[in-house]
């Protein structure tokens, strides 16, 4: 008789391939933060010290949660309920190019660097130092990091308005060689901000240039997500190429009410750019997006939700259009007056978020924002409404499929080897959860609410969350980027 340190007993598995489960029930042991062993549940005599009963459950892998911004949220509350709670056990940060790390601020952080929280926050001016905070804090979940664009920009220009020179250009590209050195999945961009916006292709093509050697990957917040979003994949693909580095496009989708509707052309884009090189995206599964309160997307065509402002905090929660009834002002007026500030704004078809989030290049990102007051429902509830509401209630697709998406293909895309998968050997970052009841219970009104069906989480073997609480011990780490990450984000 075997004995084990931990042992989930008779539970199905969906193992992060996309492969069909079947009625099987397993036993699964865990040993030294590793699965040990998989076993017929009728056949195995195993004994463990912690043993859950997984009848009527189905355990998969840990999700990974490749689009956060949770760069300094997992040091300031390290015990990441909002990702725990949903069967997360790693996030990948950085992204939207805004990070916490290399940055070095002479004031207030840039928009959209304010995102991630107050100036003082930004206290890692070598993406080392910020991994050894990483080490000290001990967050709850696993941490794979970017390094942003913007970021690097705001350390080396006097002013953002404008394209880097080439000594800025090098300089940016230092403090990238020494992150990737470090272990950093490769950079990204935000060129839709208006810090980022005056780069030039040929800027972000020279920045990226060490990315190859590294083999790490360009992420890319578009430079457009509106009209013009077919030649911002154009540039993206283009600096992907150049620099010899797989392509993700972030949180995809097409925005504003003229634009819906294009999906399909978008895909085929993507699809068509998938020939010649490794392009993926990710998505998150709301048809609403969050950002700053960006003047240049002030309309009455779609309803904005105010999720925070620095001189006005008791407006979050409420919309846009309702405060300027409150105050006797125009939309545009009204948020001048709020800024700086964030917001959600319900700018997407449910047909095109549908059709991204069904493709095949898909993974899922809830690009959570933890530093609002208010913030969108994604945060709590991203992973659970694809298992409940697309997948169980829509039909979008299959339980093995939506698993993958959240799983075993992120790991393959970030180079996250020795995740995403319920396999012997691999890292026991595991969620046990009822297919039945599985869903997201956060919503516009009331954002911060825990999923329902998540029975328990194993980050690195260690049993994180069970029955709607954090447990004390935290057992996440900083994953570094694996050498095999250029060859395995071609897998997409």
């Amino acid at each position: 008789m075997q004995h084990f340190h931990t042992l989930i007993r008779r539970v199905r598995i969906v193992d992060g391939s996309g492969a069909d489960m079947d009625d099987t029930l397993f036993d699964v042991a865990i040993e030294d933060g590793r699965i040990a062993e998989i076993g017929h549940a009728l056949v195995s005599r195993w004994r463990g010290i912690d043993e859950i009963d997984g009848a009527g459950l189905t355990l998969a892998p840990g999700f990974i949660d490749v689009h956060t911004h949770d760069d300094l949220q997992l040091i300031r509350e390290p015990q990441m309920l909002p990702k725990l709670s949903q069967g997360v056990t790693t996030v990948v940060v950085g992204n939207c190019g805004i990070s916490a790390a290399p940055v070095a601020l002479g004031g207030e952080p840039p928009d959209p660097m304010n995102l991630l929280g107050p100036a003082q926050a930004f206290a890692y001016p070598t993406f080392a130092a910020y991994v050894e905070a990483i080490g000290r804090a001990q967050p709850a979940v696993n941490v794979a990091a970017l390094v942003g664009h913007t970021s690097l920009r705001q350390n080396h220009m006097d002013r953002l308005d404008r394209c880097a020179t080439p000594a800025e250009i090098d300089a940016m590209r230092g403090q990238l060689r020494e992150a990737l050195a470090h272990g950093a999945l490769g950079l990204s961009t935000g060129l839709a901000y208006g810090n980022a916006f005056a780069a030039t292709t040929e800027e972000v093509m020279a920045l990226a240039e060490p990315l190859a050697a590294a083999g790490a990957i360009y992420a890319t917040h578009l430079r457009t997500e509106f009209a013009g979003i077919l030649g911002a994949i154009d540039e993206a693909c283009r600096i992907g190429r150049q620099a010899r580095a797989p392509v993700v496009i972030s949180h995809l989708k097409c925005a504003g009410a003229a634009n819906w509707g294009r999906a399909g052309e978008v895909l085929d884009a993507i699809e068509a750019a998938q020939r010649d090189h490794a392009v993926g995206c990710d998505a998150y599964p709301y048809i609403a997006s969050s950002s700053t309160l960006d003047l240049k997307q002030v309309t009455n065509d779609i309803e904005i939700d105010v999720t925070a402002s620095v001189p006005h905090p008791e407006m979050a929660g409420r919309t846009l259009r309702q405060i300027a009834e409150l105050w006797g002002m125009d939309l545009m007026e009204t948020a001048r007056r709020l800024q700086p500030a964030n917001a959600v704004y319900h700018n997407m078809s449910d047909a095109d978020v549908s059709d991204i989030l069904a493709h095949p290049a898909t993974t899922i990102g809830s690009d959570g924002l933890p530093h609002d007051v208010h913030p969108h429902p994604r945060l709590w509830g991203a992973f659970p409404r694809v298992l409940g509401y697309y997948s169980r209630e829509r039909g979008l697709f299959g339980l093995a499929t939506a698993v993958r998406k959240m799983t075993g293909q992120s790991a393959e895309r970030f180079g996250l080897a020795g995740r995403g998968f319920v396999r012997p050997g691999y890292w026991a970052d595991l969620v046990l959860f009822d297919p039945a009841t599985v869903r997201d219970t956060a919503t516009f009104d009331q954002p911060r609410q825990q999923a329902a069906g998540i029975e328990a989480v194993w980050v690195n073997g260690v049993l994180s969350y069970r029955q709607g609480r954090a447990l004390p011990q935290r057992a996440g780490r900083y994953l570094p980027r694996q050498a095999a990450a250029h060859a395995a984000a071609a897998t997409v």
